[in-house]
């Protein structure tokens, strides 16, 4: 009750007013029945725009501290995430996070769609970094479809840091359902988890036209945190894709032409 009250009512028709969203292949979410949403992640109003642009509900994975604030906004926050009905998870693994995962994978059984971020974290430059293996293995365990989404420009609307976006032009992009079925019963090999996983990176990398970088969002989030980023410019390594796959050639999507503002 409260998501749509939220959706429809009280944040939904603010946002639509001030970011003006559009989408692209919004078709390829099923109208019934489970579905793994599985979207890069770059700003934390990625979970507010997505379930803007869907017609079905669709509840998300969010770190723990976002439950656990102190304080007026501590407690609104906590509020408004329990109310859109977002998972709490903890970060730091082990059985807090299979708990997030099992939630996750009740969800989809009673014909739901679940959203996930694969890379784990925000982006900490706009680039598109390693997946975690989770997302497989609840495509596998549940044997729902994955689509893949890319959010556009939610990282200039709110970069790192900022904690009320401003408006801009915001993009949701969702791609065709990518089947797995043909791993069913392999959840537990290492191997098949990591190939399914660069597989949905793959698919996010061609449709959001990010760069790939092929280490943990979290580890570069340390390497910057301690003065060490990776190397850009001409001293980068070359580009690379997930699994070792060929560079797709994609830009970054821009809005439909009708919507595109006047130059």
């Amino acid at each position: 009750m409260f998501y749509w009250l939220m959706k429809r009512v009280l944040v939904g028709p603010l946002l639509h007013l001030l970011f003006r969203p559009w989408v692209r292949g919004a078709e390829h979410v099923p109208s019934s029945g489970a579905a793994i949403l599985a979207s890069n992640h770059l700003a934390v109003v990625d979970s507010f725009f997505l379930p803007l642009v869907l017609d079905r509900e669709i509840v998300f994975i969010g770190k723990n501290e976002y439950f656990t604030g102190r304080g007026l906004k501590g407690r609104l926050t906590a509020g408004f995430m329990r109310g859109v009905g977002t998972i709490p998870v903890d970060r730091s693994g082990g059985k807090a996070s299979e708990a997030a995962l099992r939630t996750g994978l009740n969800r989809l059984a009673e014909g739901k769609l679940f959203g996930i971020y694969p890379e784990g974290t925000r982006s900490p430059d706009g680039r598109l970094y390693r997946g975690k293996t989770g997302v497989a293995r609840m495509a596998l365990e549940s044997g729902a479809p994955v689509i893949p989404v890319a959010m556009i420009d939610t990282d200039k609307a709110q970069p790192l840091g900022q904690r009320l976006p401003r408006p801009r032009r915001i993009g949701v992009v969702i791609g065709e359902p990518l089947d797995f079925s043909r791993y069913q019963g392999m959840e537990n090999d290492r191997f098949i988890l990591r190939s399914v996983t660069d597989e949905i990176m793959y698919a996010l990398m061609a449709l959001s036209g990010q760069e790939y970088v092929d280490i943990y969002a979290a580890t570069q989030k340390a390497r910057i945190a301690t003065g060490h980023p990776a190397a850009s410019g001409p001293d980068a390594p070359p580009a690379t894709a997930p699994g070792g796959r060929e560079v797709p050639d994609v830009q970054v999507p821009v809005p439909p032409e009708d919507d595109a503002p006047a130059q």
